[in-house]
């Protein structure tokens, strides 16, 4: 009899959520510097990956619940495909598919991954991976693509790691108790999602050992419960064209790598972090698109829906779906890039000092219980309140290579639920950033358009503390700064 794992409450959420305009399916590309052995690639990916056994079994419902059965007529050749792109087959037309990838569903008979390897790309190849998110999430995604990797792959003594890993991750305790698995996660530390480490998660800390802490606290004015209530009752964010009802036909596109010392040197001098640059470069592309539309900018909130990881350290290969979420209003409106910036940065530290992830968390297990009409009706209202989902992972700041071949690039979108037509990823890897973008076309239809004013938005802010602290009078001490550090780099 096949062997057979009962779906947790928080990976059914997931597996719910699918919709024909929206589909739960992670999407990542991975560029391979040439020359690429395609055999050689591919027995790679199929011996790293199939040490998950989630990625040898498919879905089946039954009166129980929903469950992981192994696909007893698994063939690695109905998930694995070898293409080329037509045309010049460089970037654009990689974009192009990866958007076309990103609307088609995936066969629900078999199990739900599927991967191109796009020969011959820039003189190398590409990977375009997809994966429903309930599966894993965007960073047990990171980490199962990692685990794909040669430097990876000899460090866990040829997949043995990864795999004992795997089996601990689908073998611990069922997923019964979801008001547990609600306190539990305050007190996991957030490694590549962000961290949040703050006074209330340090409190926190001390519940998963002794429950009873979570009373305590709550009688203590740990608001958990007003967290839920906030989320519930939160306003509309602004109404821009960004905002509306997404047809499922998506568009992907993403900037040229940036040097990461760049932002670092910036938000040393600004007592910024990283993040909060990237951000506020965000808002600032966003503002910039909106104008260039006609629209006004001024008070125009965005808010963007931030997954933030809750797993323990060191357990980023493990599957399934453990992360909470945030939600961030972006000042978009806000011109001065200083200003933005310095408002990100607030925003950012209020919600550092919220229970917004773990609360989520419980909450999206909780719904995998409810009939799936409640989930929707819930979701539906939670999701019409914002305009993006985005994501910001630090990757290894190292180069890695997959069957002897370098890659040169990382890239993943998460999907947008719900009515959420747009998905902001920010990745670094090997000492860059990288921008990314995957909006719905009936929404936006060019996403190059908001990616293009991520770098100059970057450089406005640059330019705007230079004049702040050497009275620069034009641009030009930014522009040569930045051309400076590029050098370096």
């Amino acid at each position: 009899m096949p062997h057979s794992e009962k779906m947790s409450p928080v990976d059914t959420t997931w597996l719910r959520m699918d919709r024909p305009n929206n589909l739960m399916v992670i999407v990542g590309v991975l560029k391979l510097a040439g020359p690429v052995n395609v055999d050689r690639l591919e027995k790679a990916i199929v011996d790293r990956l199939l040490v998950y056994r989630r990625f040898r079994q498919r879905v089946e419902t039954r009166p129980a619940g929903t469950w992981w059965v192994e696909d007893p007529d698994f063939d690695p050749a109905r998930h694995i495909h070898r293409i080329r792109l037509p045309g010049e087959g460089g970037d654009p037309e990689l974009e192009h598919f990866v958007g076309e990838q990103a609307a088609i569903p995936l066969d629900h008979a078999i199990p739900l991954w599927q991967i191109h390897i796009v020969e011959g790309f820039q003189g190398g190849a590409a990977l375009v991976v997809r994966i429903h998110h309930a599966i894993a999430d965007g960073i047990a995604l990171i980490g199962v693509m990692l685990s794909l990797t040669d430097e990876m792959h000899m460090l866990s003594g040829g997949g043995k790691a990864a795999g004992r890993e795997a089996a601990k991750e689908e073998e611990e305790d069922d997923h019964d108790d979801w008001l547990h698995q609600m306190f539990a996660p305050l007190g996991q530390a957030l490694k590549l999602g962000g961290k949040l480490s703050n006074k209330g998660l340090k409190y926190a800390a001390e519940i998963p050992s002794n429950p009873g802490r979570a009373l305590d606290y709550l009688r203590e004015g740990t608001s958990i419960l007003s967290e839920l209530a906030g989320l519930i009752l939160m306003s509309n964010d602004s109404q821009t064209p960004l905002k509306g009802k997404p047809h499922g036909i998506k568009r992907v596109a993403w900037s040229e790598p940036m040097p990461l010392a760049e932002v670092k040197a910036l938000s040393r001098g600004l007592g910024c972090s990283v993040n909060d640059i990237l951000l506020s470069s965000v808002a600032g592309a966003i503002n910039s698109y909106i104008a260039d539309r006609g629209e006004t900018t001024d008070g125009v909130e965005i808010r963007a829906l931030v997954p933030v990881n809750l797993r323990k350290e060191g357990r980023q290969i493990e599957l399934g779906n453990r992360f909470g979420i945030v939600a961030l209003e972006l000042p978009v409106g806000i011109d001065n890039p200083l200003e933005r910036v310095f408002e990100v940065r607030r925003r950012m530290d209020q919600l550092k000092k919220s229970y917004e992830a773990p609360v989520t968390f419980g909450l999206l297990s909780a719904l995998g219980y409810a009939p799936k009409i409640a989930q929707d009706l819930l979701f539906d209202t939670l999701l019409s309140r914002a305009t993006a989902v985005m994501t910001n992972v630090p990757g290894p700041q190292f180069p890695m290579s997959i069957a002897g071949s370098q890659i040169s690039q990382i890239m993943f979108w998460v999907p947008q639920a719900g009515d959420v037509g747009i998905g902001v990823s920010i990745l670094t890897y090997n000492g860059k950033v990288q921008f990314g973008l995957i909006t719905d076309a009936a929404l936006v239809p060019d996403p190059k358009a908001i990616i293009a004013g991520f770098r100059p938005h970057f450089e406005r802010l640059l330019y705007h503390t230079l004049m702040e602290h050497e009275g620069a009078d034009d641009e030009a001490p930014a522009q040569s700064y930045a051309a400076a550090r590029r050098a370096e780099n």
